[in-house]
């Protein structure tokens, strides 16, 4: 498995069914911002979208918001927003029509949805990802993505068997291809970029594959095909911690998975992720998450909606 597919993976990542969302004339609406993530596509029209920085988005054009604040969605930002919560109540996961008819002409046809990751292990994300992305629909990761914003259109106007599947894995597909694209640019993207390093990306993939494993800087350096000192500087520079930092907190974030997903004993989760004892482990566990293991256990928290 390639590592960003690995670190999806861990990430146990969800979309919720797309919204559909029609409007004509002046419009704005403001919106709390999502949990975790929102993807979307502009399937007809253009509008603004204002979240840090104002983005003007066009027929064809995908997007991200990460930030998790507020943002306004526009004909124009000069206008006062109303509030976009009170416009979906009642009618989501139905289209919603704003302003407009759904035989009006001139209409902005916007598609989205949200993206969530297993709450402890959001913020390996979320940490990486920009505010806001917009993908431009004359590039070319937008025209991969074409088919895809065709399927969507058509899934989201109508209702048939499987749609509602059929919404949420198109949401994926568009949150993964954002992610693609995201890699091939020259924003910096801390770990997450790191995969595409091909001499790191090689250490992430090994750390990824085997948390278990006792790495040493030496053994991953190696493995990047590069001399110790020079792998502990760049792996720090490109992931933002040092190599052992990262390795404790993969291993933390797999074995919290281990604890809310299974009725394993701690002292065997301890032993799988390579401690001694299960007091050695529960004091390494707490140092980087904060929390004893049974904290997740008890807890027994559900997937964030």
């Amino acid at each position: 498995m390639d590592p960003l597919s690995e670190m999806l993976a861990l990430l146990d990542i969800r979309a919720a069914e797309p919204s559909r969302f029609e409007a004509a004339g002046q419009w704005a609406l403001r919106f709390e911002g999502h949990h975790h993530v929102k993807v979307g596509a502009v399937l007809a029209g253009e509008f603004w979208l204002s979240g840090d920085e104002p983005i003007h988005l066009l027929t064809g054009d995908c997007y991200l918001l990460a930030s998790g604040r507020p943002y306004v969605c526009a004909s124009d930002l000069d206008l006062v927003p109303s509030d976009g919560q009170a416009a979906f109540d009642g009618v989501y996961p139905d289209t919603v029509y704003y302003n407009t008819t759904p035989d009006a002409p001139g209409r902005t046809v916007l598609a989205g949805g949200a993206v969530t990751f297993d709450s402890t292990a959001a913020a390996l994300m979320l940490d990486c990802l920009p505010p806001s992305v917009r993908i431009a629909s004359d590039s070319h990761r937008a025209q991969v993505l074409r088919p895809i914003l065709q399927l969507l259109a058509d899934e989201t106007a109508t209702d048939t068997p499987g749609s509602a599947t059929m919404r949420e894995q198109l949401t994926l597909i568009l949150f993964v291809q954002i992610l693609r694209t995201l890699l091939a640019s020259d924003i910096q993207l801390g770990w997450l970029g790191a995969l595409n390093d091909e001499n790191i990306g090689a250490a992430l993939a090994l750390i990824h594959r085997k948390p278990e494993y006792r790495w040493t800087v030496a053994d991953l350096a190696s493995a990047a095909g590069m001399s110790r000192s020079t792998f502990a500087m760049r792996f720090k520079t490109l992931v933002g911690v040092p190599p052992l930092e990262y390795l404790a907190r993969w291993r933390m974030q797999s074995a919290i998975r281990a604890v809310r997903a299974t009725d394993r004993t701690i002292a065997s989760i301890a032993g799988e992720f390579g401690y001694g004892s299960e007091a050695a482990f529960s004091n390494a566990f707490k140092r980087i998450t904060g929390h004893p293991p049974t904290h997740y256990r008890a807890r027994g928290e559900p997937h964030p909606s």
